[in-house]
């Protein structure tokens, strides 16, 4: 690993990954998951490369409210949540403020999911190798709670990759994965976008542009 290895923007970190990733190239069996918004043009890269389907997991961070980038937890589609003790403790932060938060980010969840599927089912993981992808890790929370959603759909093999996380989060994810791809490390980490070049918002437009281009209508 690069520890403190910076990217120009996305679509770089993504090729950089996908080079990482060369020995599940042509396989049948492989899927590339992107948590959106920012994960999508990482992954897109990476599903090009290994020449695999490319589809969106989606999983929203539960911010604390006063500082909306540091996450307090995440929840998936299926009523799956994670909450990261150690936030939560530390900040004194009760019950009702997280229900209400969680209860706001579910139904941004659920807009998502019309806007980025529409109509389309949702692809079937049980068998497969995942590669669930996002544009970096923070506290390690958003990941953790898409790994735990994809498990309980029965997968071969879960393989997380990210360009940037700070190095316990990313040690922390490796005992619950079958494989943890980070390029960079840094030992002074305050936020993922302090590691590109450009880091602009990915719009939701682009998304669904970047998953029509993946084969996606």
């Amino acid at each position: 690993m690069e520890s403190e290895l910076r990217f120009r923007d996305r679509s770089e970190a993504g090729r950089l990954l996908a080079e990482r990733l060369d020995e599940y190239a042509n396989r049948p069996d492989v899927l590339v998951l992107a948590l959106p918004r920012g994960g999508v043009p990482v992954a897109l890269e990476i599903a090009q490369r290994l020449r695999a389907p490319l589809d969106v997991f989606l999983v929203r961070k539960l911010g604390v409210p006063w500082h909306r980038e540091l996450a307090m937890g995440a929840i998936a589609s299926g009523g799956i949540q994670v909450l990261n003790d150690e936030v939560v403790r530390t900040y004194g932060i009760p019950p009702h403020v997280l229900d209400a938060v969680a209860r706001s980010e579910a139904e941004e969840l659920d807009r998502r999911m019309r806007v980025y599927r529409g109509v389309r089912p949702l692809p079937q993981l049980a068998g497969r190798v995942v590669v669930l992808v996002d544009d970096g890790i923070a506290t390690g929370s958003t990941m953790r709670v898409a790994v735990a959603a994809v498990r309980c759909q029965h997968p071969a093999e879960v393989i997380v990759a990210v360009p940037v996380s700070p190095a316990d989060a990313c040690e922390d994810l490796r005992h619950e994965v079958d494989r943890m791809v980070c390029l960079s490390t840094p030992q002074t980490f305050k936020a993922v976008g302090d590691w590109y070049d450009d880091f602009s918002q990915t719009s939701d437009e682009q998304v669904r542009a970047l998953l029509a281009a993946a084969g996606n209508k």
